[in-house]
């Protein structure tokens, strides 16, 4: 057995950091729509210094993602997110050919 298995799922990371008493945000993939870097069920998590593991699907998004956790971890509030472009603009934000996603972002307790 593996004794590295699972470092890299955002999950137990997010497990970690609340274990070491950081404040954690998950943001997870939870609908697409046409073409998405990331599938559903992918996820980021951000502690409250701007830390982050995994992805829910790059480019500008990203930033996005992890600048609404940080609210959500001050506020506690959950978020729904939800990003989509023009295919001529796509990959500038890092969504090709279109595509759109839905984000739900939620402070771990």
């Amino acid at each position: 057995m593996n004794d590295m298995a699972g470092f890299d799922d955002p999950l137990l990371i997010a497990e970690g950091w609340k274990a070491e008493g950081r404040d954690v945000a998950l943001a997870t993939v939870i609908e697409t729509w046409g073409s998405a870097p990331r599938p559903v069920g992918s996820h980021l998590v951000i502690d409250g210094e701007g830390n982050f593991h995994g992805s829910v699907s790059g480019g500008c998004v990203e930033g996005a993602v992890i600048t609404e956790a940080m609210d959500v971890i001050g506020s506690g509030s959950a978020r729904m997110l939800e990003f989509g472009v023009a295919d001529e603009t796509a990959w500038r934000v890092g969504l090709s050919c279109g595509g759109r996603i839905r984000v739900y972002v939620e402070k771990v307790a």
